[in-house]
């Protein structure tokens, strides 16, 4: 297949400081190719650049047809999810046959295509969209975040999916194992710089773990080396001002000899302090910025009450049952995980606790009187417009929600930019500093680590150590279910009549 050729490639966002500087690379498009890097530091962008929708300097060449996931789909209630394929990607509309291959090597039930593209699961909208690109003919992949709302299973299945195809890619995901399993190269988005190296995750996590280790030496030789100069600086500075201070307080000394020493010293001592000065300025520059993992904080506020939420025998169907009735309790500083396959309903019970179930409801729902909830969705494409306006419309303390967004990652010129504006991963974080900084008593949180990197992954860990609030939860991420979860609510298929 074409390669992909960048040349001097530099982009900025207007009034911010350069995504990519005068980038060289040349990408083979037969690469299974793992794009990283933290959040905010324009993986997205960099998709986006590829398929000609912002505008940047220098020069890249490509005769690569580019499709990218996720799809823009605008969902009706009452279309059928194949209707909104055929609305997104015209060119399969005589093509289904190759939508449900697709579907058949992902293990997912065709009966998917005649359903509400809106009744989907996460998990499924993100199986049938990955079908529908890889039935295409002729075009090149960029998948963003693919792996979000994906189970475990699912997620081996995507990885085996993917190692069959003979075409490459451009791939980006939080999943460690995920990537180590699909990915041969891996194109990375460091703070200054673009690193391109062959192999998979692990590969490239074993070199910069070295380079960060290296970078860690040399970084505390010369602040040490700093240090001393500085502590010299300051005492040739008090040198020269116990001479200046000689001259003015020996009256019956010879002045004339005791202030061409003082002048002498002076000047001396402004030379070597500009000297030094110089060489510091040189020394602090070749200090690498190294990633710093900030504490976050939580504004939670204890309930009197033992059990936050009750359920007994409950149960959902939308258009069918979706999983057997089931009974748990959330007590004070429980932090419970609903698990289940992709499509079971997790999300729906939630809505169901949230009172925003749309379908049928058996069993009781018992939620502690007058309790503060704090949500994280799944889906928060409302949020737009300044942080100041978004504090305000939710009555939040707005220094504190930028002080959480920087502790999250947040790089201080992206505070100006609209939320609609901003990458997936910046958006998440937005819903997600909303939460924390809120007043709650109870948080439930839908796959709060989608468009997560690991940086932020381990602060949501600590944070909740730290705190031990009242969570329910879904994720798929199975060390984050570890660590934090103190018990499991396992939601499983109805029984088959």
């Amino acid at each position: 297949m074409e390669p992909i050729i960048i040349k001097n490639m530099t982009f900025a966002y207007p009034g911010q400081n350069a995504l990519f500087d005068n980038c060289n690379l040349d990408i083979e498009s037969s690469w299974k190719l793992g794009l990283l890097g933290r959040n905010g530091r324009g993986k997205t962008t960099l998709m986006k650049i590829f398929q000609n929708q912002l505008d940047y300097t220098g020069k890249i060449q490509c005769n690569l047809n580019f499709a990218s996931f996720p799809l823009s789909i605008e969902p009706e209630v009452t279309n059928y999810a194949i209707g909104e394929i055929y609305y997104a990607l015209p060119v399969l509309q005589d093509e289904q046959w190759k939508v449900e291959r697709e579907l058949n090597l992902l293990h997912t039930n065709l009966d998917i295509l005649y359903q509400p593209y809106k009744s989907l699961s996460g998990g499924e909208k993100t199986k049938l969209q990955l079908a529908s690109l890889f039935a295409l003919d002729g075009y090149y992949l960029l998948l963003d975040e693919p792996t979000n709302h994906l189970d475990q299973a699912s997620r081996q299945q995507l990885a085996n999916y993917l190692k069959t195809k003979k075409t490459g890619f451009i791939i980006t995901s939080h999943d460690r194992n995920f990537l180590d399993h699909v990915i041969d190269h891996c194109l990375v988005i460091e703070q200054h710089q673009l690193v391109l190296e062959h192999g998979n995750y692990s590969t490239y996590f074993q070199q910069k773990r070295r380079r960060d280790q290296e970078a860690l030496i040399v970084n505390q030789q010369l602040k040490s080396e700093i240090k001393q100069l500085k502590q010299k600086q300051q005492q040739r500075q008090q040198w020269a001002q116990q001479a200046e201070s000689e001259k003015k307080n020996n009256a019956h000394a010879d002045k004339g000899f005791i202030g061409a020493k003082a002048a002498k010293m002076m000047k001396k001592s402004t030379i070597m302090n500009k000297r030094m000065n110089e060489t510091i300025h040189e020394k602090e520059a070749l200090i690498n910025e190294r990633e710093q993992i900030a504490s976050l904080e939580l504004n939670y506020r204890t309930s009197l009450h033992k059990s936050l939420i009750t359920a007994k025998e409950v149960s959902l169907s939308y258009y069918r049952q979706l999983f057997q009735p089931v009974s748990f309790t959330l007590k004070s500083h429980e932090q419970v995980a609903l698990v289940g396959n992709n499509g079971i309903g997790k999300s729906s019970l939630i809505k169901a606790i949230c009172g925003d179930f749309p379908g049928n409801i058996s069993g009781q729902i018992d939620i502690a009187n007058k309790l503060q909830i704090s949500l994280v969705r799944q889906d928060y494409s409302s949020n737009h417009g300044l942080l100041r306006e978004f504090a305000n419309n939710h009555q939040l303390d707005y220094e504190q929600l930028l002080n959480t967004l920087f502790k999250l990652g947040f790089k201080r010129q992206t505070f100006n930019i609209p939320i609609e504006r901003m990458s997936m991963g910046q958006q998440k974080r937005v819903e997600l500093a909303k939460s924390l900084v809120e007043p709650a008593q109870l948080y439930i949180w839908d796959e709060p680590l989608n468009y997560l990197d690991t940086y932020n992954q381990e602060q949501l860990i600590a944070l909740i150590k730290e705190y031990q609030p009242p969570i329910l939860f879904i994720e798929h991420d199975q060390n984050f279910i570890g660590e934090v979860a103190t018990k499991q609510v396992s939601l499983t298929p109805p029984c088959q009549r």
